[in-house]
């Protein structure tokens, strides 16, 4: 093949201006299988659309700071044609967000795990007890020069830091001007925002944000399909997620009885964002 027949081929193959990108859809480890098990990805494989896995980092007595193992789940997911586009469950028990003790070394660890699986979200969660009051510069300070120190650390790499929180959709947005990096942003989820008590900030709070503050989604409605009744309408949340622009990935963290009601169940979830997106 000689230039001019290489560069046609490459135009040819990039999607027309203007045209969707295709939908970038994972779902969580620890809701499609409960214990630690390559065959998430197996699994994972039998759902047409779905492309990804959020692993856990930390889960019950198997730890992806373990190089061999991390690697182990690597060629896993390659071997099925998957994608690990984001880490989560990255704290030990003694360690959070706002206790200093292990706070360096567990994020440090999940960003050098996060590179070695191609991961380019890490989940920095941080609820209830765990979250910083952003009213209380005791509480959130240390929080925010943490962050400002593992930010270069992340970016150097090519990971963002996610913050999924149990605050306001003002306070989370203070949090991530605070600590000013672009490797640190939000991870959306529109049914937390709900359950944590910040009634109608799901949807209307990605307006205050801007989709430059968000880096991931997490698409749940507990045990039933996202079509149904609950904490978040669904076609609204996608239908908003699409206005502002936003092009990453989607996650399900829908709970499920079984493997086989796993598939079955994200088929037609993917099958419903995929109408609500169109």
């Amino acid at each position: 093949m000689n230039r001019r027949q290489f560069l046609a081929s490459s135009i040819a193959s990039v999607p027309a201006l203007g045209a969707p990108l295709p939908l970038k859809i994972g779902h969580r480890q620890v809701n499609m299988m409960a214990e630690p098990s390559l065959a998430v990805f197996e699994l994972a494989h039998r759902i047409s659309g779905l492309s990804g896995v959020e692993l856990h980092v930390i889960l019950k007595e198997r730890s992806l700071w373990d190089r061999q193992t991390a690697l182990s789940y690597k060629r896993e997911a390659n071997r099925w044609g998957l994608r690990v586009p984001s880490l989560s469950g990255i704290w030990t028990p003694e360690a959070s967000l706002t206790k200093p003790a292990g706070r360096e070394e567990c994020l440090r660890k999940a960003i050098e795990t996060a590179e070695l699986l191609g991961a380019s979200v890490l989940l920095v969660s941080a609820l209830r007890a765990n979250c910083p009051r952003m009213d209380d510069e005791a509480s959130y300070v240390p929080a925010v020069e943490a962050l400002r120190k593992m930010a270069p650390v992340a970016a150097d790499v090519g990971v963002t830091l996610g913050l999924e929180t149990s605050l306001s959709t003002a306070d989370i947005k203070k949090l991530v001007d605070l600590v000013n990096h672009p490797a640190v942003r939000v991870f959306w989820d529109f049914d937390n925002l709900e359950f944590y008590g910040h009634k109608g900030q799901s949807v209307a709070g990605l307006d205050l944000l801007g989709v430059e503050r968000i880096c991931q989604v997490h698409c749940k409605n507990e045990d039933r399909l996202l079509a149904e009744p609950g904490r978040v309408d669904w076609a609204t949340a996608f239908a908003a997620l699409k206005r502002i622009g936003y092009e990453s990935w989607y996650v399900f963290e829908t709970k499920h009885s079984s493997p086989e009601q796993c598939v079955e169940a994200t088929r037609k979830n993917i099958e419903f964002m995929r109408l609500c997106l169109a």
